[in-house]
């Protein structure tokens, strides 16, 4: 088979890991950066910047930017390893001015005496090497002994050595990928490493990071593992599909496996494990970072953040927490923070998201109230500031909370009932139906849908719902407007009885706050009138039907017979305030955000063909012994006093 022309010079080299690894090359002093002209560092910048390519114990050398204001003396190191470019994040703006030249969150660290470090992962940009996406640990499934626990391990050590001006302490930081490569220097940490700030970390891509939620494809990741097997000094590339609805381009297009086959981006290493290996194997748990985790004792004081509306990495953070927060020693060591975000939203503009207006800039409060002095504290020696165990932010009364555990709230069963409603009574017994057809998926946003258009992507989990209110294929249970507040603080659990007429299905469940039709101009706890009738998602999650017995091997679901699908939906800290109503929507795809069921049972998804994809109709049952229902993780309303201000 030919090769897709964009694709020749960069895919092969990831296709096996690098050999093993030669023995450690010599330290080299660091010199000053020497850049062209529009990267000038001219004698009236009020920073320095040098350029540095780090040698690792294989040889392989990686491009490494370091950062701080003219006169630093003394100052503690705080490192971030990016597959996005190290140059690009210490080079914003052409200026003179380090606030300008990093990204906003940077700004209080280098004007306080931080050496801000960033560095290229293998195989990316102007680093060496071979780029193998989110890198196993050494091990089974990585038999090189490299992995980005040495690579951050043996980059410590030469910033210890080769940075005057550091003081010795080493911190590490970052979102996402970042967030990854962060906890991956927590494994085997090298002494200096005093802080780890892992923020939306990818933790488990087929439980519900990034690639797979619950078993269910993430179209997403096509494009994404494209873009980052380019060899970024030559190219950047893009699925080249044209403009329009991409409702329309991926259901056109059949299976996800037929979209990758059309653009040749099947041929892409990652694409071709991501289609190999669509069951939770041995291939997907022995890369969860949870349970790398969990096998090691935690010896680094760690902030885990996340955002309660992250559409990326809403399962890593809490996962980790569980793994970590039971071990010997953790107490004291380890923290959770969830915000009222986006993905990597706590590094941005935190006034508001989509519909919603919080009390000030939410992300600005927890980096410099929180997150800077739990660094300072660990990296300069600074003041014990008390950090919380929990850290989060009560969307809907909009104030932060803090917590001695995670999850806090008691699982409390809200049923599912007839006539579309809900409440805390169990029903009667009953059940209703509709028809889903996977030639008509459910969209998950008003089309046209552009999944490249960011304000749309970074916006989707907080989106009104009305706009599927009305579909036949969707159900929404509403319950009365509340006469006093209900407060949840956990993960909302999904409790499902459902039944099909096909061998395979899909269950979409979301837990939404409904506002009041009527809002006055005043409104309450920041309502607004635009805000009338909102039907606000508080979480959103899926579950593929044929992992209903084992993750690892899928079986097809006896048509007719009614199964259990039982799901937790993203960890929030929410309060449905008086007035509202709580609704439950149950639908069976969410397109085309993640791929369509066939709703027949084939052994490979990506290799459905058209004639796999038949209509359905699916019942779910409510009340009596089959009581569908979401168990909330409800609070006493009295129970969670305000976190005072540092």
């Amino acid at each position: 088979m030919a090769f897709h022309p964009i694709l020749v010079p960069l895919l092969l080299a990831q296709a096996a890991l690098v050999a093993a690894p030669a023995a450690p090359a010599p330290v080299t002093p660091m010199t000053p950066d020497v850049v062209a002209s529009y990267d000038a560092v001219l004698p009236q910048a009020d920073f320095i910047r040098r350029e540095a390519m780090v040698p690792m114990r294989d040889g392989v050398k990686l491009y490494t930017v370091i950062v701080m204001k003219k006169g630093t003396r003394g100052g503690p190191i705080l490192l971030s390893r990016t597959p996005y470019d190290a140059h690009g994040s210490t080079h914003r703006t052409n200026s003179q001015r380090a606030v300008d030249i990093l990204a906003a969150m940077d700004a209080d660290f280098i004007e306080d005496g931080y050496v801000r470090v960033y560095q290229d992962i293998r195989g990316l940009y102007r680093s060496e090497g071979d780029f193998v996406m989110n890198r196993p640990i050494a091990g089974p499934l990585n038999p090189t002994g490299i992995d980005e626990s040495t690579d951050a391990f043996d980059t410590i050590a030469w910033l210890v050595k080769n940075v005057p001006e550091g003081n010795g302490k080493v911190g590490v930081i970052g979102s996402s990928y970042l967030g990854f490569t962060t906890l991956a220097a927590e494994i085997n940490p090298h002494p200096a490493l005093k802080a780890a700030v892992p923020e939306s970390p990818m933790v488990d891509g087929w439980m519900g990071d990034d690639w797979f939620h619950n078993g269910a494809f993430r179209v997403g990741s096509l494009d994404y593992a494209l873009e980052q097997s380019v060899d970024k000094a030559r190219a950047e590339a893009k699925i080249p599909r044209g403009g329009g609805d991409d409702y329309t381009a991926y259901l056109a297009a059949g299976s996800a496996g037929d979209f990758a086959r059309a653009y040749a981006i099947d041929q892409v290493p990652f694409n071709r494990k991501l289609m190999e290996n669509p069951a939770y194997t041995a291939f997907w748990s022995g890369q969860a970072v949870d349970k790398w985790l969990a096998s090691r004792p935690l010896t680094v004081p760690t902030m885990i953040e996340l955002g309660e509306w992250d559409q990326e990495d809403s399962y890593g953070g809490p996962a980790v927490w569980q793994a970590l927060k039971g071990q010997p020693g953790a107490k004291g060591l380890l923290h959770l923070v969830i915000g009222p975000w986006r993905h990597s939203g706590a590094n941005h503009y935190g006034y508001e998201l989509g519909p919603l207006t919080f009390a000030g800039d939410t992300a600005a409060q927890w980096r410099r109230q929180w997150m800077k002095p739990f660094l300072d504290h660990y990296l300069k020696d600074g003041p014990d500031p008390a950090t919380p165990a929990v850290l989060t932010y009560a969307s809907g009364i909009d104030r932060w909370e803090s917590s001695p555990d995670w999850p806090m709230g008691t699982a409390t069963p809200y049923y599912l009932g007839p006539a579309r409603s809900a409440g805390f009574a169990r029903p009667a017994a009953g059940k209703i139906s509709y028809v889903a057809d996977p030639a008509n998926p459910v969209p998950f946003l008003p089309r046209p849908i552009d999944m490249g258009d960011r304000t749309q992507w970074t916006t989707w989990l907080v989106h009104d719902q009305r706009f599927v209110d009305g579909r036949t294929d969707v159900l929404t249970f509403t319950g009365q407007p509340l006469s006093q507040p209900v407060h949840i603080m956990g993960a909302p659990g999904a409790d499902i009885y459902l039944a099909t007429t096909g061998s395979d299905a899909d269950v979409v469940v979301k837990l939404l706050d409904i506002y009041p039709d009527d809002l006055p101009e005043a409104g309450t706890q920041g309502a607004k009138p635009s805000q009338a009738g909102l039907q606000l998602p508080v979480g959103i999650e899926i579950f593929r039907g044929r992992y209903l017995k084992s993750f690892a091997q899928p079986a097809a679901l006896v048509p007719g017979a009614v199964n259990r699908f039982r799901f937790t939906l993203p960890n929030v800290d929410h309060v449905f305030l008086p007035g509202h109503r709580i609704g439950v929507q149950v639908q069976s795809s969410l397109f085309p955000l993640y791929d369509r069921n066939p709703q027949r049972f084939v052994p490979n998804i990506f290799n459905a063909k058209p004639g796999d994809y038949q209509p359905a109709t699916v019942s779910v049952s409510f009340g009596g012994a089959e009581a569908s229902a979401v168990w909330l993780p409800v609070v006493p309303n009295d129970a969670r006093p305000p976190v005072p201000a540092h």
